[in-house]
C-alpha cells in the first residue's frame, strides 16, 4: 500500500484544513490507520487513529478539533482540523499498521 496526502497549506488560527490520504492499494485488512505529526527538533507525535471497528482515539491536544474519518470505497482517510493553532503547525503523516506511511504535508497555522 502506497499513499499520496494532500490537503496541506497555510491557514490563519481558528481555520480549518481537511487532510487526506489516499491509498494506491485496498484498505481492506488494514486494522488501524492515523496521523501523526513532526514539528523541527521534536519527535513525531500521535494525532489521532481509527480502528477497522471504527474506534477513535485522539491526542488531548487535538481533542474536539480534529475528526479523524476512513472512506473504505475511496482507499481514503481524512482528517478534519477546525480551530487550528499555531502550535500545530507542522508536517503531518498518516499510515495504515505503522507499517506503509505517506509522504507528508506541511500544516503551517500563521496570521
Amino acid at each position: 500500500v502506497q499513499f499520496v496526502e494532500s490537503g496541506g497549506g497555510l491557514v490563519q488560527p481558528g481555520g480549518s484544513l481537511r487532510l487526506s490520504c489516499a491509498a494506491s492499494g485496498s484498505m481492506a485488512g488494514i486494522r488501524v490507520m492515523g496521523w501523526y505529526r513532526r514539528t523541527p527538533g521534536k519527535q513525531r507525535e500521535f494525532v489521532a487513529q481509527i480502528l477497522s471497528s471504527s474506534t477513535t482515539t485522539y491526542d488531548d491536544s487535538v481533542k474536539g478539533r480534529f475528526t479523524i474519518s476512513r472512506d473504505i470505497a475511496k482507499n481514503t482517510v481524512y482528517l478534519q482540523m477546525n480551530s487550528l493553532k499555531p502550535e500545530d503547525t507542522a508536517v503531518y503523516y498518516c499510515h495504515a499498521d505503522y507499517i506503509h506511511w505517506g509522504q507528508g504535508t506541511q500544516v503551517t497555522v500563521s496570521s
